[in-house]
């Protein structure tokens, strides 16, 4: 009689970066910050604060999942976010427009919409996203300073800064809220919708995907729709808390949303990744920013933090993230 000979894999480094890397440096950013400032950093104001600032960052990183997912790029999150929160505003304050109506036109207008046109351009163009995205980040700020006229839009009605901005049974804050059930609605698509898990495959390997029956420009299209949909999500919840429309809202996120999608354990090469670990990737951001802030490091600092954290975290997934062994 044979007997099989099972042999334990080895558990590496490799895999447990796999695995526990996003949650790791959250505690240890946690544990840090914590012991520098343990009388103001762990309170339970502040640690809510935290995942309220990070709300913007969490929606722009689920759209931006997306477009890495698929090996690719949107630079024009921080536009969209900017466009329709602008414009947004203007339907509520020029217009007269309800303010669940104004949400409805703003989102599905200038978010979505606006989603859709960078996919059909990578489609039709065949020019990489980061090209793509790249120029439509400028037009679309270019069309928010030309519609604020490079100025804030403010005097937007309480009841819609009550609503997004406010908490929800005077506790729990609204924008939390927003960004928790996007995720849990993406995290439905990805894993129990078909055209979810399609877009694991085309990130993996376009040409198996093409041969698998998948269509390519089709699923393209939904991906940078979703990231459209997310940015201008954010983009309401930056007007809400901030109750006014700024012209220059969101400059520079598009970094914050990469780095949340790339801390989180998506690979920059497509083809891996999870949603809730892209709230963990935001919440790490939202945790260094408000640390930082905390021990008076000054601004500057914080983006040479922030650049190196990200380049650390590309070459740690190029070297011993799951991409390596695909």
């Amino acid at each position: 009689m044979k007997t099989k000979t099972i042999e334990k894999k080895k558990f590496t480094f490799s895999d447990y970066w796999d695995r526990y890397s996003t949650i790791t440096i959250l505690a240890i950013m946690i544990v840090v910050f914590g012991a520098l400032r343990p009388s103001s950093f762990l309170t339970t104001g502040n640690l809510v604060k935290i995942m309220e600032q990070s709300s913007i960052t969490i929606l722009l990183g689920l759209g931006e999942f997306f477009a890495i997912l698929l090996g690719g790029i949107d630079l024009s999150v921080s536009s969209i976010m900017a466009l329709s929160g602008a414009m947004t505003a203007k339907l509520m304050i020029n217009a007269g427009f309800d303010p669940w109506l104004a949400i409805l036109v703003g989102i599905v207008f200038f978010g979505l919409f606006v989603g859709l046109v960078n996919g059909v351009l990578v489609t039709a163009t065949g020019l990489p996203p980061f090209i793509i995205t790249l120029g439509t980040q400028a037009i679309l700020r270019s069309l928010v300073y030309i519609v604020t006229d490079a100025r804030a839009v403010s005097g937007l009605p309480a009841s819609f800064s009550t609503s997004i901005g406010g908490k929800l049974f005077g506790i729990v804050p609204v924008p939390i809220i927003v960004a928790l059930v996007a995720a849990a609605v993406l995290t439905f698509f990805t894993v129990k919708c078909q055209s979810g898990r399609n877009l694991y495959a085309l990130g993996g390997n376009t040409q198996s995907a093409w041969y698998a029956g998948i269509t390519v420009k089709k699923h393209t299209i939904i991906a940078f729709a979703i990231s459209g949909l997310c940015a201008a999500l954010a983009g309401m919840v930056n007007i809400a808390r901030l109750a006014a429309a700024e012209p220059n809202a969101g400059t520079g996120y598009e970094t914050y949303a990469i780095e949340a999608v790339i801390i989180g354990g998506a690979s920059f090469f497509g083809g891996i990744g999870k949603i809730p670990k892209v709230i963990i990737g935001g919440l790490i951001i939202g945790v260094i920013n408000n640390g930082l802030n905390m021990v008076g490091v000054s601004s500057y600092y914080q983006q040479l933090a922030m650049g190196c954290l990200l380049i650390i975290a590309v070459t740690l997934d190029r070297f011993f993230g799951a991409s390596r062994k695909s």
